[in-house]
């Protein structure tokens, strides 16, 4: 069984902030582990690991504040059921994807999921954690293929909150203006 494994690192845009991020991709699963280092008003360090099937269909989201001893843990299915610490989350009824507010790694897993050409578009609905307080709450997105395998650009449907994107050919963020760029 072989084992595609990629290291990839962003740092933030504006800031001392990073992120080392650790892809393993097997057989039946994808598995990203990560460590972020954040800097702002009130800095702080998290772990996450998030388990896909082959199809980029987040299984598992685990999430451990760095020192405050906080752990998140969302399991789903798949076909958009979830759990929260073992309990059902109704809100997050039909949601494929995770988006954890302090990476770009989670742009890569509709975009590998989806698979759009170029012009094409997508409305998703994810499981939005934001950090570092670890809220969940369902938020609504469109994804546009710009330039497929280069650009796209990722609009928030609750907000005007956009954001062209650059990925690499293995659907990795590159650059997202104004928050994130390989380190």
């Amino acid at each position: 069984m072989s084992e595609d494994f990629k290291i990839v690192r962003w740092r933030e845009w504006d800031g001392p902030g990073i992120e080392h991020l650790e892809l393993r991709q097997r057989a039946g699963e994808i598995l990203a582990d990560s460590v972020v280092i954040c800097s702002g008003q009130t800095p702080f360090a998290a772990r996450y690991r998030i388990e896909c099937d082959a199809n980029w269909h987040a299984r598992r989201v685990t999430v451990d504040m760095i020192g405050s001893g906080r752990t998140l843990v969302l399991a789903a299915d798949g076909e958009g059921h979830w759990l929260r610490d073992g309990l059902p989350v109704p809100e997050l009824e039909g949601v494929i994807d995770p988006d954890l507010t302090v990476t770009p790694f989670t742009n890569t897993l509709p975009i590998r999921r989806l698979r759009l050409s170029s012009g094409q578009s997508a409305e998703i609905i994810t499981a939005f954690i934001e950090f570092p307080a670890l809220t969940v709450v369902s938020n609504p997105q469109r994804y546009t293929c710009l330039e497929e395998g280069r650009r796209y650009l990722y609009e928030s449907r609750a907000s005007d909150f956009r954001r062209e994107v650059e990925i690499d050919r293995d659907g990795l963020v590159v650059t997202y203006p104004d928050f994130w760029q390989r380190g």
